[in-house]
């Protein structure tokens, strides 16, 4: 009962600090324009979403970390290696996102940072990762526990932990064109993560991950009184790149990064769709879907967005509960 108790709590402070803070923070986002712009190819109903606000993620990054702060101080959880890198690479990414939608706000387009300034910050942050990871004593191995296979990369793992952070960042902020869609698909995944570490016991802090992801889990139920439809706020590039790469990193150090793929499933096959799209253009100059990511193809067959982000959480919770079943269970 008591990781129940924890868990509960946890996501009960998370939850009532990010609905105070999307108080305070949704108005001064709107006094200083700091609004999202549409596509200029998305359908006429996503026009009128023309000057929400955006940079919402920070309705659930910052009360996340100060609870968590707040935690360590009481000595209700215990500073670890492991636990640093997984808020390292939350606010890294959060920073990251910010730096670029600040951009594309202030220059009044859809063009914040290159692709190339991204990946050189993506890979400083994969080479903290790295180092703090081998210092604190962890192996450079993919372990696969369910078909016993461990694969060591030695220091190829780097180039391993950078492929992961960055593709799962991505697959995120991919999804990330709904209201409500990427922010209630992260707290189903965070949801199934968190019970996930609390099994990982090989892995140093695996409580004090858990309560991680308990907390981030109530803070993305907080902002979601905001982001549901009709969305009063957008969680914009930093809210999007830091769930993706800090779900990663959870996976990561606690030697699942198979299960998140299942666990992530939407966010992956959001992902592939567009890929596929993109090959098909290139070379049949035909394509496969009417629009890209999937979520927008559902939209061009005449679909509610309501709708379409309802069938997309079912599917997410569906998948993650399988990934749980099979991670800590079976």
């Amino acid at each position: 009962m008591l990781i129940l108790a924890k868990a509960v709590l946890a996501m009960m402070i998370g939850f009532i600090m990010a609905v105070i803070f999307g108080l305070i923070l949704i108005p001064l986002l709107k006094r200083f324009n700091v609004s999202q712009r549409v596509s200029i190819f998305l359908e006429k109903k996503h026009k009128k979403k023309e000057g929400t606000p955006t940079m919402g993620g920070l309705i659930f990054i910052v009360p996340t970390l100060l609870t968590i702060i707040l935690l360590l101080i009481m000595g209700k959880i215990e500073f670890s290696e492991n636990l640093f890198i997984v808020l390292f690479v939350f606010v890294s990414y959060a920073t990251l996102g910010f730096i670029d939608d600040y951009l594309i706000i202030k220059r009044k387009n859809n063009k914040g940072l290159t692709e190339i300034q991204k990946l050189f910050g993506q890979l400083l942050i994969a080479l903290v990762f790295f180092f703090i990871f081998m210092k604190s004593g962890n192996e450079p191995i993919v372990d696969i526990h369910t078909l016993n296979i461990k694969i060591d990369l030695g220091w190829f793992y780097g180039i391993f932990l950078l492929f992961v952070l960055v593709a799962s960042s991505n697959a995120v902020n991919i999804t990330d064109g709904l209201d409500g869609l990427a922010g209630g698909l992260s707290a189903i995944a965070f949801l199934a993560f968190g019970l996930i570490s609390w099994n990982a016991r090989w892995t140093l802090g695996y409580e004090d991950i858990a309560i991680f992801c308990f907390v981030l889990v109530g803070s993305l139920f907080g902002f979601l009184v905001y982001n549901s439809h009709p969305a009063k706020v957008f969680m914009g590039d930093t809210g999007s790149l830091s769930l993706g790469a800090t779900l990663a990193s959870v996976a990561i150090l606690t030697n699942h990064e198979i299960t998140l793929i299942v666990v992530a499933g939407v966010f992956v096959v959001e992902t592939l769709v567009c890929i596929i799209q993109m090959l098909s253009l290139r070379y049949r100059g035909k394509k496969v879907f009417l629009m890209t990511p999937l979520h927008h193809h559902f939209e061009k067959l005449g679909w509610a967005e309501s709708d379409i982000v309802k069938m997309f959480w079912v599917i997410g919770l569906i998948l993650s509960m399988m990934a749980i079943a099979f991670g800590v269970w079976i």
